[in-house]
Order: C-alpha cells, then structure tokens, then sequence
C-alpha cells in the first residue's frame, strides 16, 4: 500500500511539473511579454515599457530602420506626449496577435493594433511583426517591423 501511495504521489508531482513546464511555453511567454508591451506604453511608462524590450532593439517603419543600442537612446527619440498630440492617441489595443513561427528562444508574432482618441474612436489600424526572443532567461520584444509611421 505504501509503494502505491508513493507512486502515486510520484505520478502526480511529475503530472503538475509537465503541466507548469507547458503553461510556460515560448508562445506564452512572447503573448505574456506582448500584453505587457501593450499595458505599460498605454500607461506611458517609459521605464516599465523599456522592460518589455532587448537592447540592441530594432524597428522597421516609415521608410526607415532604426537601432537603439539603449532605453536611453530610445527614449531620447520618443516622447509620448509629442506622439499622442502627433497621432491624437489617447491608448493602443491589440486587434490580433498570430503566431507564425516559433522555437524555444524565439517567437514571431504577426499582430494588427488600433490608435484610439480619448473618446474611444479609432485613429488608424497597422499590421506589423513582433519579435520576441529570451535572452539570459528574458522574455522580451528584440525587434518590430510595422506598417505604422
């Protein structure tokens, strides 16, 4: 009886490792990553928002690609209130997010997001690629190609 209670017990710790190990896949950790990318821009929080990005960061938009070596030569080209009185954006929301090819140190993600004003209206709609890859164990967005200015 003892060898079949602890068997049991064997089992059922191995069934909730696999189980945990699969909540974690890369194709979680890059949607993870992604809904905090969305949360802390929205939020206008510059340091939160570097957080959800590697460094050397790339993006791919408007006629042009720019690498940011740091958050700090990042966020001297960027202001967020210089862009929502640009663009009239009051937030963002992702209106789909795919995944199109993934393995276990990178995710790519083929997303559509909305501009909104203040009062809910949209603005603008924008496909774009996200690339999300672990880096040291960190999740984070390594580079961005997208439709949007």
């Amino acid at each position: 009886m003892k060898i079949l209670v602890a068997t049991l017990a064997m089992a059922a710790l191995v069934f909730t490792g696999q189980a945990a190990a699969e909540s974690n896949t890369p194709a979680q950790h890059a949607m993870r990553v992604l809904d905090e990318f969305m949360a802390t821009f929205n939020a206008r929080d510059e340091k939160a928002w570097m957080e959800t990005l590697h460094f050397p960061h790339v993006r791919v938009a408007a006629g042009g690609t720019r690498l940011d070596e740091t958050p700090g030569t990042m966020m001297a080209n960027f202001d967020f209130e210089r862009f929502a009185k640009q663009f009239d954006w009051h937030h963002s929301a992702w209106l789909s997010r795919e995944i199109v090819q993934s393995g276990p140190e990178k995710v790519h993600v083929i997303v559509r997001f909305a501009r909104y004003r203040e009062d809910g209206s949209v603005t603008a709609e924008f496909d774009s690629l996200y690339i999300v890859s672990r880096r040291d164990g960190r999740w984070a967005v390594a580079g961005r190609s997208s439709f949007a200015p």
